[in-house]
């Protein structure tokens, strides 16, 4: 079964639209653990448009399972996740206007800069992850550089899936093939081969289904189930269908 890790940042984007003190990511980590999340992922941006150095810091001190730290290649944030140390550090693109991550990372185009940054990583015993786009010449660069995991952007297979609406329309079935090509490359290359962005309770099936996958990294559908229903349920719940489609 695939474990999940549960990103929290849009608790701390919804805290920031008043900049105040509630609600808490941190609070929203210990009830997602409670409700049987598998590990916490969060990312701190250049800008700090949600989460923030005291956020990670706690983090660190209440989190009992691994931390994911997503992150630019930024020298100030690389030194803030070292001295963190979290479980596993996933380097992602970044820009300021986007609303959320909205592609994978151009290791291939950076092959130099990326090698000395997981090398750095490698220093403080963390795990390097590359968030990449489910392409043969980004996995042999990731693996090239040393990353120990790679997690495939499923956006636009969810995109996908909500032009239209079904699992079983080509489109949809066109984006599934390619991240399932994408995690045998990644197996046969010996990383880690992870999945997230933009899944939820209608599509995650088929990704959690798809052999070899280690880990789903799973936010804004399980924060939006959660103003509903709690934040331990809509864990539970996605544990419960990830559990269905594994089995």
């Amino acid at each position: 079964m695939a474990r999940l890790c549960v990103n929290i940042d849009h608790v701390a984007t919804l805290r920031q639209a008043r900049r105040g003190t509630e609600p808490d990511p941190v609070w929203a980590a210990v009830q997602a653990e409670l409700g049987g999340a598998d590990g916490i992922t969060f990312h701190l941006r250049e800008d700090r448009r949600h989460m923030q150095d005291r956020d990670i810091e706690r983090l660190r001190e209440v989190v009992q399972g691994p931390l994911n730290f997503e992150l630019a290649a930024v020298d100030s944030i690389i030194d803030f996740a070292c001295r963190i140390r979290p479980a596993m550090a996933m380097l992602v693109p970044e820009r300021r206007e986007e609303v959320t991550t909205e592609g994978g990372l151009d290791v291939a185009g950076q092959v130099a800069r990326l090698r000395n940054v997981v090398a750095k990583f490698a220093d403080h015993a963390i795990r390097a992850s590359a968030f990449i786009d489910a392409e043969a010449r980004q996995i042999d660069a990731a693996r090239a550089c040393g990353f120990s995991v790679c997690e495939i952007h499923t956006g636009p297979y969810a995109i996908a899936h909500n032009t239209h609406h079904r699992l079983d329309h080509p489109d949809v079935a066109r984006e599934l093939d390619r991240i399932a090509s994408g995690g045998r490359l990644i197996l046969d290359a010996g990383m880690q081969f992870n999945a997230g962005h933009g899944l939820n309770y209608r599509n995650v099936g088929p990704i959690a289904a798809l052999p070899g996958v280690t880990e789903l990294h799973i936010g804004h559908s399980i924060i939006s189930r959660a103003v509903f229903d709690g934040l331990r349920e809509a864990v539970r719940e996605m544990k419960r269908l990830i559990g269905e489609a594994s089995s």
